[in-house]
């Protein structure tokens, strides 16, 4: 491996000062244009897979900078191609999806918009996430890829992926034939703004960034009765009661120090009285894992709890505990392959500077990007970090991230001109060195 991630560096081209000079100074006046849509695109958001406006609009400008342009691709993804003369594929991916979340930044133009969740629901939305300079910053890239074709060598596919936050959008790009209608990546780029660097920050976690997601639902079933008989029922309240205190040992008793797992109950539902012993309690859980036997174990034994606190509670096989794994909203662990993110942290440091990147510990949330590289275990993969805390904002809690607002809180306001400019500038950078000219 070390091998191979040298012989990665050895062949990468670093940035003499007056090309990165150049690169700069065109960002610089692409950036009014860039603001102008970005502030459009924050007011304007749309929910998970109910992206049609914001679509529509990034794929008629790179049309113009002559992109081959597919439009609906896994129902509201856009496939962007450009093939410039041979080379490896590069896959550069932004986000679309927007949060049901009530914006309370204060911007000007803050979203004032309502939608409409799966549910029926009506709810506030707003970009709470920051992938309005995701879609801005992929943008900024196409303009300077157009414009550098001279500088590259290969083929770039850019997408807008609709709903990342449910989880749906990339496997529903992949069903959509994302690898078989259009040319598959040897390497797949992406970026996301983090609420835990100032802005302008670029971070890179090799291996492991980001985390399997699994949403679980059990439902406890008793024997329900009045409560002051209790010896007449079978009490699902103790019974998932009992099971909740068990899954703690999971983590802390079955599970390696050394591999990071989380199990959560969220939500503990029963009853309707103060004197019904109702006949049923429902659990729903979240499970966080980094590797794929540790999210088995994890899954497994949350089957093997449910059932054995059951046997134990004197449950007939009829009513033992359904326990349901959401597989459609399950979200793959991302893995930062080690030669491109060695790669990337060295093109970076020369590129920026030291005192521009830094090192994010793995975080435990997760990130549907990760699935792409599921499909061809040869790919190599990276999703970096573009810092967004505006730098005051940053200096004023003295770098402490947990007393600014996060990313989904309705106060989440990045600078979005050092985001959009860096993340431009990263992304661009990266593919002059992927796809350089032998």
């Amino acid at each position: 491996m070390k091998l191979a991630i040298a012989t990665l560096i050895a062949a990468m081209t670093l940035p003499t000062p007056a090309a990165a000079a150049a690169l700069k100074d065109a960002i610089a006046a692409d950036m009014p244009q860039l603001m102008t849509l970005y502030r459009d695109l924050h007011a304007n958001p749309e929910l998970s897979m109910q992206e049609v406006r914001s679509p529509a609009k990034l794929a008629a400008e790179v049309r113009k900078l002559g992109f081959q342009v597919t439009e609906k691709v896994g129902k509201t993804g856009v496939v962007a191609v450009m093939k410039n003369g041979p080379g490896p594929t590069l896959l550069l991916r932004a986000d679309m999806d927007a949060l049901p979340v009530k914006e309370q930044t204060g911007l000007p133009f803050a979203s004032k918009l309502v939608g409409t969740l799966p549910t029926g629901a009506e709810s506030p939305i707003m970009h709470a996430c920051g992938h309005d300079t995701h879609m801005t910053a992929w943008l900024g890239t196409a303009r300077r890829l157009a414009a550098m074709k001279d500088q590259w060598s290969g083929t770039v596919v850019m997408i807008l992926q609709p709903g990342e936050e449910t989880s749906e959008g990339a496997i529903a790009m992949m069903q959509d034939g994302l690898f078989t209608r259009f040319p598959k990546p040897k390497y797949a780029l992406a970026f996301h703004d983090a609420a835990v660097l100032p802005a302008g920050m670029i971070g890179i976690t090799p291996g492991y960034a980001l985390a399997n997601v699994d949403s679980v639902d059990i439902t406890v079933r008793g024997v329900g009765g009045h409560g002051a008989l209790p010896h007449t029922t079978k009490d699902p309240i103790v019974l998932a009661a009992r099971i909740v205190t068990t899954l703690q040992t999971l983590v802390s008793r079955e599970t390696d120090a050394l591999n990071p797992a989380v199990v959560t109950v969220g939500s503990f539902q029963s009853g309707a009285k103060h004197n019904i012993i109702s006949d049923e309690a429902k659990l729903q859980l979240t499970v966080r894992s980094y590797k794929p036997e540790v999210r088995k174990a994890l899954l497994d034994g949350i089957a093997r709890i449910a059932r054995g606190e059951a046997i134990a509670a004197g449950m007939p096989e009829d009513r033992m505990p359904v326990v349901t794994v959401r597989e459609a909203l399950s979200t793959p662990a991302t893995l930062n392959t080690d030669g491109l993110s060695e790669r990337a942290r060295t093109l970076f440091t020369a590129h920026f500077g030291a005192d521009r990147m830094a090192s994010p510990p793995p975080a435990m949330v997760g990130e549907d990007f990760g699935r792409f590289r599921l499909t061809d275990p040869a790919m190599e993969s990276l999703l970096f970090w573009v810092g967004g805390t505006p730098k005051d904002k940053w200096d004023a809690a003295g770098g402490d991230p947990l007393k600014l607002p996060s990313l989904h809180s309705p106060f989440w306001a990045p600078d979005a001109e050092a985001v959009i400019a860096t993340a431009t500038e990263a992304l661009t950078v990266a593919t002059l060195d992927l796809l350089k000219k032998s």
